[in-house]
């Protein structure tokens, strides 16, 4: 009773401390240091130290508590010294609070707050979703054949979700019958999803719980079966797909397919035409199938084509046949077919051949038509073709920057392709389109509330001559009005890896950087594929280093174009974006005035190093396996925590989530503690770490904004525009 008491006591007096001294003089508080505590490893024969390894929890540290309840004490010193880190930032910012809540009510002031999605047509049943004003989570619905029948409310999200800090349903998967649902719950943002269904005639929750999973549910024909995916709890790595029957428990379930090797993704789904369940394997250079009838679910998965190295594809079922998405003798691929009987590689023929100068990213089948996402002169397109007498033409979309992709396709029978269309000045908007007639129908366009008028803005595309002859595209929008005189606040995004390419589009969020005079600007650098697969190969591995010259060369680029100078120049980038943001202000920290890292993968070699983290062993093909001697080198030429020195950096905010399960909390976390121990000068460093969440943020469709809030109030607060 008494060491209760005292423990009690001990939290009051460190509280009562706490608050006084975030009272006292908080614009002129000192940065917490961390303590050192040296970490050796040799490495190819070279001894490595790193005086912050200690930051570095387990998920087992994180959770576990003495006999008397308390954590161990490196647990307790890790947690300390990120409140002391978010105490700091709290305190230093705290003169942008009244910004960071006017930010707030901004943003989330133009979404509506009724709002529903677009219908979708899907065996006998029409399905969307709708949100409530009030209400962070979505409700899904359907109805029953038209769309004047009653609504059947499927999930409330909201329902589930009271009482949780942090909450994600998704996966939603209704059986083929119609009659039951297959979902995946996630309460601590780790992505490790437990499963549950539910009968949507009684309302009932079934006794069916699925622990350790991937999420998604691949129902088979018999409505009583269904395939999902289990993951490592270590590596975090999807591992098993298993069969589960309902009723059951899942310790019945079988393994009907283990992935040997840890530099794969795996994962399993039911095919549009409904005839197989299929299992994926994919790893950054190389893809394997497993199919199944989807009316057989007891039976054996069959391979689809031997696995090979380097080759990458896709399949999509059609009636007798599997078309083929390769890069098979492509480097932008091709597509192929082949009958469903005879799918191994030698009975591939040819569809459409490859085009240098043209990247085919994916296929639409219909009964009569062919629709290909296809990637020219660095922006998207989209070809249809007639399957009857092989015509075709493309969508025009009437804007020189702009993002567009097929959306919800479920059905074979129509002539309807759905689409969306987005700029940088356009909200997303949603179209029907008939491949017949060739017409496009709007049928929704996000609301902008309280008003929008896009004649107001300006978007441009620009083209960056970098330092090895290649041009980068740069999307661009402000205010029109503004001049080029070299005075304006400029932030510059960009991602640059895993071949994902950041299209142009609407983002109402912008509107508050937009009205107060900034520019944005999008670098489209090597390591996506704006340019096709050949623009990712020259920014992964030992290409790596172009991602960040082309970055550095862009944003010189708006420098000497008088679009804005070092002293306005802001530059913001997300998890491999945020190791961009790393490696920048290490190569080039006197042209920017601010940025902000978002939960950035920055402890690269430590990372990369170590298999048992959770996603490493499948990234070797991407970033380079640092035991090996060359791969090391010259991933350590880049690597932002290795290449800190003593300089003058720029003003920088740097955001971590605690339950980070894509970029482990602890490498923002140390990045931060070295740059404290070698920053020149009297510019800011900030860290933020969210205790109650992982990559995305807290959960919630408003909560989430109130660290967008923070991150616009520091650019606002650093330009010095009056608020």
């Amino acid at each position: 009773m008494s060491r209760n008491f005292t423990w009690y006591s001990i939290i009051v007096i460190i509280m009562i401390l706490y608050y006084f001294r975030s009272q006292i003089g908080m614009q002129d508080m000192k940065p917490p240091i961390a303590n050192k505590n040296p970490h050796k490893n040799i490495v190819h024969g070279k001894e490595r130290i790193d005086n912050y390894h200690w930051i570095r929890l387990s998920d087992e540290q994180k959770s576990a508590k003495n006999a008397e309840g308390w954590p161990d004490t490196q647990t307790m010193e890790v947690v300390s010294y990120i409140n002391k880190e978010n105490e700091y930032t709290r305190n230093k910012l705290k003169h942008t609070e009244k910004l960071q809540k006017k930010l707030y009510n901004e943003i989330v002031g133009r979404i509506k707050k009724d709002d529903s999605s677009v219908p979708y047509y899907d065996n006998g049943y029409w399905y969307y979703t709708k949100y409530e004003k009030g209400k962070e989570y979505p409700i899904y619905c359907r109805k029953k054949e038209t769309l004047e029948n009653k609504e059947e409310v499927m999930i409330d999200v909201n329902l589930w979700a009271e009482g949780h800090d942090y909450f994600s349903l998704r996966n939603l998967s209704v059986s083929p019958n119609n009659k039951l649902l297959a979902f995946s719950v996630d309460t601590l943002s780790r992505r490790i999803y437990t499963m549950k269904v539910k009968n949507l005639e009684t309302g009932e929750l079934l006794g069916d719980e699925i622990h350790g999973t991937e999420g998604s549910a691949a129902w088979a024909n018999d409505n009583s079966t269904f395939f999902y995916t289990v993951k490592n709890k270590t590596t975090l790595l999807s591992e098993h797909i298993a069969r589960h029957q309902l009723g059951t428990m899942q310790s019945a379930d079988q393994i009907v397919f283990t992935e040997n090797d840890d530099s794969f993704y795996i994962g399993v789904y039911r095919t549009k035409s409904e005839k197989y369940i299929i299992i994926y394997n994919s790893s950054t250079l190389v893809s394997d199938y497993h199919i199944l009838s989807a009316d057989n679910p007891q039976g054996k998965f069959k391979q689809f084509s031997p696995r090979e190295k380097e080759h990458e594809y896709s399949i999509e079922h059609y009636k007798d046949k599997f078309y083929i998405v390769t890069n098979w003798n492509a480097m932008n691929f091709r597509l192929m077919e082949t009958f469903e009987n005879k799918t191994e590689k030698q009975n591939w023929k040819e569809v459409i051949s490859h085009r240098k100068d043209v990247f085919l990213n994916d296929i639409d089948v219909f009964s009569n038509y062919l629709v290909v996402s296809e990637r020219k002169d660095g922006l998207p397109q989209i070809r249809i073709i007639n399957q009857k007498n092989n015509k075709e033409h493309y969508l025009d979309f009437g804007e020189e920057v702009f993002s567009a992709y097929t959306s919800v396709n479920l059905s074979f029978d129509t002539n309807i392709l759905r689409y969306q269309f987005s700029s940088l000045i356009t909200p997303a908007s949603t179209f029907d389109y008939n491949m017949d007639s060739r017409k496009s129908i709007l049928l929704k366009q996000s609301e902008v509330v309280g008003g929008y008028d896009s004649d107001k803005y300006q978007s441009e595309r620009l083209y960056v001559t970098v330092r090895d002859g290649k041009q980068v595209p740069i999307s661009i929008v402000y205010k029109k009005g503004q001049k080029k005189n070299g005075n304006n606040n400029l932030l510059l995004y960009a991602y640059g890896s895993y071949g994902s390419t950041i299209d142009p589009s609407f983002n109402s969020n912008r509107l508050s950087l937009l009205d107060r005079g900034f520019i944005y600007a999008i670098a489209h650098i090597r390591g996506s594929q704006t340019y096709g697969r050949e623009w990712y190969e020259d920014g992964k591995m030992f290409n790596k280093m172009n991602t960040f010259n082309d970055f550095i060369d862009c944003s010189k680029f708006l420098i000497q174009n008088k679009y804005t100078d070092a002293n306005h120049l802001y530059a913001m980038g997300g998890s491999a974006g945020g190791l961009l943001m790393g490696a920048v202000v290490n190569m080039a920290p006197d042209l920017y005035n601010g940025i902000v890292a978002a939960v950035p993968f920055v402890d690269v070699i430590n990372t990369m190093m170590d298999p048992s983290i959770p996603l490493t062993s499948n990234e070797w093909d991407e970033w380079g396996d640092p035991r090996n001697k060359d791969e090391y080198d010259y991933m350590m030429k880049y690597s932002p925590y290795d290449n800190v020195y003593k300089v003058e950096y720029p003003n920088m905010l740097v955001t971590a989530g605690y339950f980070d399960s894509q970029v482990q909390y602890w490498e923002p976390v140390k990045w931060v503690a070295k740059l404290r121990e070698y920053k020149t000068g009297d510019n800011e460093l900030y860290l933020y770490t969210n205790m109650d969440a992982g990559h995305g943020g807290k959960s919630g469709r408003f909560r989430r904004y109130r660290e967008l809030a923070l991150n616009y109030a520091f650019l606002i607060d650093l330009a010095g525009i009056k608020y």
